[in-house]
């Protein structure tokens, strides 16, 4: 199977003006059985921001596209295998991980927590990365959503 690449965008369209970086990137990427997770935040797939200032709120909007975009490569959360968790602040620890957690029940993944200066835009407080590996036999074919 070829690299598909889910949910195709450039950032002058994904930032509405406010970053002109001209790169092209996607949402997902998945090769063979293994699927790559663009980092994310509060962003739904609209571009709307959830949670200003609550990064649980976040991380429950990021986790929500999480499992759009897995299912969507034909995946889902069982798959997951990697967490890397970022964010700007220690306090935030606790509802960024109770959030993910939730959304994560069961699964046991690989984490990597970090605490960053800043992300993409200044009102985010979290981003989770997460990649995953289909199993011999599992898993449907992936769509081009988006």
């Amino acid at each position: 199977m070829a690299h598909v690449r889910i949910r195709k965008f450039t950032t002058k369209e994904w930032y509405r003006g406010t970053q002109n970086l001209g790169a092209e990137f996607c949402m997902a990427v998945r090769a063979g059985n293994r699927v790559f997770l663009r980092g994310q935040t509060g962003h739904d797939f609209e571009g709307n921001f959830h949670g200003h200032g609550d990064p649980g709120v976040q991380a429950d909007q990021a986790m929500r596209n999480v499992k759009v975009l897995l299912e969507e490569a034909g995946a889902d959360l069982g798959h997951i295998t990697k967490v890397t968790t970022y964010i700007t602040d220690r306090a935030y620890r606790d509802a960024v991980y109770q959030a993910i957690g939730r959304h994560l029940k069961g699964v046991y993944p690989c984490g990597t927590g970090l605490i960053v200066k800043g992300l993409a835009r200044p009102y985010m407080s979290m981003e989770v990365d997460i990649e995953a590996v289909i199993p011999p036999g599992e898993g449907r074919p992936p769509t081009e959503a988006g």
